[in-house]
């Protein structure tokens, strides 16, 4: 892609999943990228994951707050604290721009996966086939794997999912900073896996502000480089 693309917006939005998810870009939206951080512990659904699939009941007497993402794939568990969750917008036609729908995460891949790179990770790479499922995926978004997403080894480490309109495209990202799969499935509905069944993902032991400062700095050079 050509040079002469945009510098990033960078900020960090603090409140409940659902309204983190909730607000939209500006009208008129330039690049910008936003660590997302919840206030309390969430079970965010895909756009078109049924509510049927997990335990409302549970997840109020736990105290989890069930929240609702435009963007596609299956539920994603965030606590405070243990989850780093990056939200990038492209306004439409910028060199970073894609109207392949797989094809337009696969530069965030990147910028995840050289991150991890430069925070002493080996072997991060960034998923260019098509959907893998697995029997749980469409109930738990880290169970399977998409465009664009990154794996350390057979281990999914970040998650990427899409929202687009004729005026931008929103990547969502996110990677545990911490794996509770015990808790994951004791907030979903019967017929439900046992925490063993789920893919453990890659959880990196870097210290999540040096990763933050690594995930920005490789942003940066796609502000010089167009991607």
């Amino acid at each position: 892609m050509n040079g002469g693309a945009a510098p990033w917006h960078v900020a960090t939005s603090r409140g409940p999943a659902a309204s983190l998810h909730a607000t939209p870009p500006a009208p008129n939206p330039v690049r910008s990228a936003t660590w997302c951080e919840v206030e309390r512990t969430a079970l965010v659904l895909g756009s078109s994951q049924p509510e049927s699939s997990i335990d409302v009941e549970a997840c109020a007497a736990a105290g989890v707050e069930v929240a609702r993402r435009r963007s596609g794939g299956g539920s994603v568990l965030i606590l405070p604290g243990e989850m780093l969750w990056l939200d990038v917008v492209v306004p439409a036609g910028d060199p970073l721009w894609s109207d392949d729908v797989g094809r337009s995460m696969w530069w965030l891949g990147e910028v995840w996966a050289a991150a991890l790179e430069m925070c002493g990770v080996a072997g991060a790479d960034v998923h260019r086939g098509p959907i893998q499922h697995s029997e749980w995926s469409r109930s738990v978004c880290f169970d399977g794997l998409g465009a664009g997403e990154v794996v350390v080894g057979s281990a999914k480490a970040v998650g990427i999912s899409q929202r687009r309109t004729r005026s931008w495209i929103r990547l969502q990202s996110s990677i545990h900073l911490v794996w509770r799969p015990e808790l994951v499935v004791a907030l979903l509905a019967d017929p439900r896996p046992e925490a063993a069944e789920l893919l453990e993902p890659f959880v990196a032991d870097v210290a999540p502000a040096r990763l933050v400062s690594a995930v920005e700095e490789c942003l940066a050079r796609t502000a010089s480089t167009g991607r």
